[in-house]
């Protein structure tokens, strides 16, 4: 089963959101602000695509954390703190296919390379 996480009023949640379910791809929705961030998944999202894609440094809940908050994300330990304490500053999507195999943010093509893989 793919799951994609991420909150429901995020745009490209809700593209992803669209797409899967305009290409019959059955999934499950977890909502980060209604079920939280799952702890245990982190640090094979963090191994899978890299902190720097897993943290959104651009958007506003990046922007309005404390300088030294966002100092401080030097490794997996302290950017996961971050993440826990600030579930916004992951970006979104993050989707785990059927096939084990996972993905950050929406673009149509790599969903299509994705789909045609599970």
């Amino acid at each position: 089963m793919t799951t994609l996480y991420g909150i429901p009023n995020c745009d490209s949640v809700k593209k992803a959101r669209d797409w899967l379910t305009d290409h019959g791809v059955s999934y499950t929705f977890h909502d980060f602000k209604k079920q939280g961030v799952p702890t245990e998944l982190l640090p094979g999202w963090i191994k899978a695509v890299g902190l720097d894609k897993l943290i959104n440094r651009k958007g506003p809940t990046w922007r309005k954390l404390d300088p030294a908050v966002q100092a401080s994300v030097v490794d997996a330990s302290s950017a996961t703190a971050v993440m826990l304490a600030n579930s916004s500053v992951i970006k979104r999507p993050v989707v785990m296919w059927a096939d084990g195999v996972t993905t950050v943010g929406f673009d149509m093509d790599l969903f299509a390379q994705r789909l045609s893989k599970i």
